[in-house]
């Protein structure tokens, strides 16, 4: 309490003391017991409600104990189920989550990983990929205050995410790992890594990379066979020994069939090997007849033509190149799709010859356009000329109906920048991005598409594209959902097909550990997003002709449907909308790979030293019994007393109102009992 405050007090005091000898001593010569407790009455009630004016303020200090937690989580993937170690994997969570010990120093708390971490709720280990980078990440947001040592009953054999032994640096805990495995060394072989492109061309030869790894100590003789259905289109002889433990074998084969093209790449099998499913990968490749050739044109130089050529080429069935308007007369029969970047009066012939060829165009705008020239040349659109500039953000139009557009966090990314005025449409255009100015949209397109005369137009006003796909690789580690943005943009410029009402977005072909989702989008008469249709897809594999019916489910802006968990082989599928004579079919493939059936011993090595790095210890399974006395033992994980300092101000104090209601009440009582009222 301040010094202040306490003079206030001790004034208080002195201020009702003077009041209630005043009132009944000093005027009265009765010195009586009956006159001393009315003054004594009066100075309590006077004093109680100066100090609630004063309202004086305490600290309240509570004391409690912090017990440490135990994190415990446990590997849920199917590669637990199939080293055969499920069973013992289950008894040690349900001993820990019994013993006593434990539990009265700790707080425990169980979670489970397979792809995702999840609060442990059932044990099945059926999950198809294993994350253990995840946990870690999960766990610092979730336990950076306090002390909680970490125990980890896995495998070790990380499918998916960044190393966990970096991931592992910023988790702040001692790690514990529980080894499902042990460090027995069997003979292996097994095709580590496949690379191959997604597509290729009719009569190119495409190549196939793999890495081949051997486990053992004898010198030994393969074969590797690479069979497309019941053909044989590669053999090669492998010979492996105790220095010679790898290989990295190129092969090169023709696409001469459109379509998808499923292949075999398989090691034959050792004798006495006992994992032989990893000898085997399957990968499909997309053959097509046919590329998209881009022409970014520009007069200028400037970062957004690398990163517009990137986000093309991303796929393997556009090449884009970077041309003056010059050299672009020169070829510009060789292209499908033309960007106009910032276009000034050297464009002239360019507009000319794209008008006379009806060709479908995209055009960029920015700071260095020549609006004077692009307001004569072209009667579409007219912007108003200030010669200022201006910085615009983008906000995703929800009900853009032309094709599905997928929200990448526009509002958070940079604005673009371009001529400050208004930009007048002379024709119906859709648009997908509106401008956004100091946190207000406003009813102008930043980036819109149009159709005029059979040709197709897209308009992007704001320069510094690039600081978008920057952005998105900063927000997700990668540029594929930026690259996917702009590439399903140049798919719509560079066809000509008519507008659908129901539009579907999926792969020819996935891996059979990978997410399977179909996306769709639905429109009605207007061309307005339909959140109220009911839609479904009819699912048939080819090979047994097994069929099945699915609704799909409303997210966003989007319908989606989950095909995740279906066996492997091809499919064909319909999608049609319920009540309206409107479907759209399609086929796909599944392959046969299970990544989390390609271990033949858990990872010891990197599982031990991930315990050292972050000062725990790792256990197998024969000597857990060790580990619950060595935490309770441990002199880093002991029980905490905390205090809580709470400031608390008299006037919350009820009982001061209590004592001036008291105090008044007998007052009152015992001047009417005595008569002097």
């Amino acid at each position: 309490m301040q010094t202040e405050v306490i003079l206030y007090v001790i004034l208080a005091g002195i201020l009702a003391l003077s009041i209630a000898l005043f009132q009944y001593i000093y005027k009265s010569k009765n010195r009586s017991r009956t006159i001393l407790l009315l003054a004594f009455l009066r100075f309590v009630t006077i004093f109680s409600v100066l100090l609630l004016l004063i309202n004086p303020k305490f600290d309240k200090v509570t004391f409690y104990n912090e017990k440490p937690n135990l994190v415990v989580v446990l590997d849920n993937s199917e590669s637990i189920n199939y080293l055969g170690h499920s069973t013992q994997a289950k008894q040690i969570v349900e001993t820990l989550q019994s013993n006593d010990s434990l539990n009265q120093m700790f707080k425990l708390d169980f979670y489970t990983f397979g792809k995702d971490v999840n609060p442990l709720d059932s044990i099945t280990f059926k999950d198809k990929q294993s994350n253990i980078s995840k946990v870690f990440k999960k766990l610092s947001e979730v336990n950076s205050n306090s002390v909680s040592p970490t125990i980890i009953i896995t495998d070790g054999n990380q499918t998916y995410g960044n190393d966990y032994q970096f991931m592992g640096k910023n988790y702040k805990q001692p790690i514990f790992p529980i080894i499902l495995g042990d460090t027995t060394k069997f003979s292996d072989l097994k095709i580590e890594q496949l690379n191959v492109n997604k597509y290729a061309y009719l009569k190119n030869k495409f190549p196939i990379e793999i890495i081949a790894v051997y486990t053992g100590n004898t010198s030994i003789t393969t074969q590797l066979k690479i069979t497309n259905g019941n053909t044989l289109v590669h053999i090669q002889n492998l010979n492996f020994d105790s220095s010679k433990t790898s290989q990295v074998i190129n092969v090169t084969l023709l696409a001469n069939k459109v379509g998808v093209n499923s292949y075999k790449a398989e090691l034959v099998p050792l004798s006495n090997e006992k994992n032989t499913v990893n000898n085997i990968k399957n990968f499909a490749v997309e053959v097509i007849d046919q590329k998209t050739n881009v022409a970014i044109v520009s007069d200028i130089l400037h970062p957004d033509l690398g990163a517009l050529k990137k986000s093309i080429e991303s796929n393997e069935q556009r090449i884009a190149s970077i041309l003056t308007p010059e050299e672009y007369l020169n070829k510009l029969n060789n292209f499908q799709l033309v960007i106009l970047y910032q276009p000034n009066n050297t464009f002239r012939v360019v507009y000319q010859e794209i008008q006379r060829l009806k060709r479908n165009v995209f055009v960029i705008l920015g700071t260095k356009t020549d609006w004077q020239f692009l307001n004569s040349i072209q009667s579409d659109y007219r912007q108003e000329v200030t010669h200022q500039l201006e910085n615009f953000q983008p906000t995703l139009n929800q009900n853009y109906a032309t094709f599905i557009i997928d929200d990448l966090n526009f509002n958070d990314f940079p604005p673009l920048q371009t001529e400050f005025g208004q930009t007048t449409y002379n024709i119906p255009v859709n648009t997908i991005l509106y401008k956004t100015v100091n946190g207000i949209q406003i009813d102008e397109p930043l980036l819109a598409t149009y159709e005029v005369n059979d040709s197709r137009y897209a308009i992007l006003n704001g320069e510094n594209i690039w600081k978008w796909r920057a952005q998105n690789f900063l927000d997700e580690n990668s540029f594929n959902t930026f690259d996917n943005f702009i590439g399903k943009l140049v798919q719509y410029l560079s066809s000509n097909q008519l507008k659908s009402r129901l539009n579907l977005d999926y792969e020819s072909f996935y891996n059979g550990n990978e997410d399977i989702k179909i996306t769709a989008q639905y429109f009605n008469k207007n061309y307005e997003f339909d959140a109220n249709a009911s839609l479904n897809i009819a699912l048939t594999n080819i090979d047994n002709n097994n069929s099945t019916t699915l609704p799909f489910v409303l997210k966003n802006t989007n319908y989606q449907v989950d095909l995740s968990g279906l066996e492997p082989g091809d499919y064909s599928f319909t999608v049609s909308v319920v009540n309206e004579n409107i479907s759209k079919s399609g086929s796909l493939k599944i392959l046969d790979y299970n990544v989390e059936q390609q271990f033949l011993n858990a990872d010891v090595t990197r599982l031990q030293q991930f315990a050292t790095n972050s000062n725990g210890t790792a256990y197998f399974m024969d000597n857990i019994k060790a580990l619950p006395n060595d935490l309770i033992s441990d002199s880093r994980f002991i029980t905490i007393q905390k205090s809580n300092k709470n400031v608390v101000p008299l006037i919350d104090w009820k009982f001061l109102l209590g004592i001036i209601a008291l105090s008044l009440g007998l007052e009152w009582f015992i001047r009417k009992y005595k008569g002097l009222i």
